[in-house]
């Protein structure tokens, strides 16, 4: 059992569940972690014996590599955690580190990739098993037909809304991203406001129940990219030296789906290296260049952007779509004379 902590309550109005028709609404206590024996003992001991599957989101200031981070987010189905890296310290985040790292506690999560690059850098941390609720929705639209435009990835207030999942407006959201707008110091403020503390919680609380909603929808070929991607999107902006050998292997395609007549190819993951002054050539005028390779290929394509790395292109995909983008992105970056 945990031990007691700042305890709260949140009580979000939620829609009848499509299926049976019971009403959503109920009272989640969060709690504010400021030790690690406030977290539960099956969370901080993974186990195969007990798996879990929680939410699981970060807040901070310019969250990735050279930020910092403020507000673990975890949800489980009974309760809420909000582990405050602030007033617990270097030593609380570490003493999650083999649930974040276990395969045996599943983190559902909405777009992965700064918050591992957070975890990696700040904290050594190489987030492992997460369902991602953005790829999980591509994976759904790509099954049912429709084709998604490049950069066209869906929100976390669009997935709420989507009544499919949840069909709720998420309009403190759009609050709390006005007050980061006018003080991005806004995490790091204690104690915590109750408008901190409630908007962190709602962030993860919804997240469980997305994902069984989604898990109802994929079939076994989505599921499998599914993983793969959630592995590889962890790596993305986390740059090694020893190209992920110390990370946790890409699972494997499924002996199901080999023998199938479409088998579904291998994916992996790319860093591209841009040289000094190229990456203008790459990206283009109003990104219309690397809209272009991304059109052309069946990969995802990401740059650091302003948070960083800047000198470096990732991609992640089938092995010959990455290969194909690679090639179109190193002609980009050709001198024409």
């Amino acid at each position: 059992m945990a031990s007691s902590s700042s305890s709260h309550q949140t009580h979000t109005p939620l829609p009848s569940d499509p299926g049976g028709g019971k009403p959503l609404d109920h009272e989640v206590p969060i709690h504010v972690v400021t030790e690690p024996s406030q977290l539960p003992a099956e969370f901080l001991n993974p186990s195969a014996a007990k798996q879990l599957i929680i939410g699981f989101d970060c807040e901070g200031v310019d969250l990735c590599r050279h930020g910092t981070l403020c507000i673990m987010q975890l949800a489980f189905p009974d309760a809420i955690y909000l582990v405050d890296a602030i007033k617990g310290g270097e030593s609380l985040i570490r003493a999650c580190k083999p649930a974040l790292e276990s395969s045996h506690i599943t983190k559902v999560i909405h777009d992965c990739k700064r918050d591992s690059e957070a975890l990696y850098f700040q904290f050594g941390i190489k987030l492992h098993n997460v369902v991602d609720t953005q790829i999980a929705y591509s994976q759904i639209e790509e099954q049912e037909g429709r084709t998604r435009l490049p950069d066209d990835y869906i929100s976390f207030v669009g997935l709420l809304a989507d009544p499919r999942y949840c069909g709720i407006s998420y309009l403190e959201k759009e609050e709390v991203r006005v007050l980061l707008r006018q003080d991005p110091m806004f995490w790091t403020y204690r104690p915590l406001s109750e408008m901190m503390i409630h908007a962190a919680a709602d962030d993860v609380r919804f997240l469980l129940r997305i994902y069984y909603k989604m898990m109802e929808k994929l079939n076994q070929r989505s599921l499998w990219y599914l993983a793969v991607r959630g592995v590889l999107y962890c790596r993305c902006f986390c740059i090694n030296e020893n190209d992920y050998a110390d990370w946790p292997h890409i699972p494997p395609i499924p002996d199901n789906l080999i023998i199938e007549d479409n088998a579904p190819e291998e994916e992996i993951l790319s860093v591209l290296d841009v040289p000094p002054g190229k990456m203008g050539r790459v990206i283009g005028r109003r990104g219309a260049s690397i809209l272009s390779v991304k059109e052309s290929c069946n990969a995802e394509i990401f740059i650091g952007g302003a948070k960083g790395p800047t000198d470096k292109v990732f991609i992640v995909g089938p092995v010959k779509q990455v290969r194909k983008a690679e090639a179109m992105l190193r002609g980009k970056m050709l001198d024409i004379f």
